[in-house]
């Protein structure tokens, strides 16, 4: 990792009470893999809005 980049993590650290920079980066991947779910959500709805979904009335609609 670059020094400055460095730099700003552990100033990130010190400045939100995280225990180690090892905590900041887990909570840097939740928080990204939070992102990842929530745009998933946001393309979902989007596609059921234009009818591209199947509604499911019970696992054998899933075969």
């Amino acid at each position: 990792m670059p020094p400055k980049l460095f730099s700003k993590v552990e100033k990130a650290v010190a400045e939100h009470n995280y225990s180690s920079v090892s905590e900041f980066f887990r909570d840097a991947i939740r928080a990204w893999e939070e992102d990842q779910i929530i745009k998933s959500l946001k393309q979902s709805q989007i596609e059921a809005r234009a009818g591209k979904t199947k509604v499911l009335r019970s696992l054998r609609d899933l075969r």
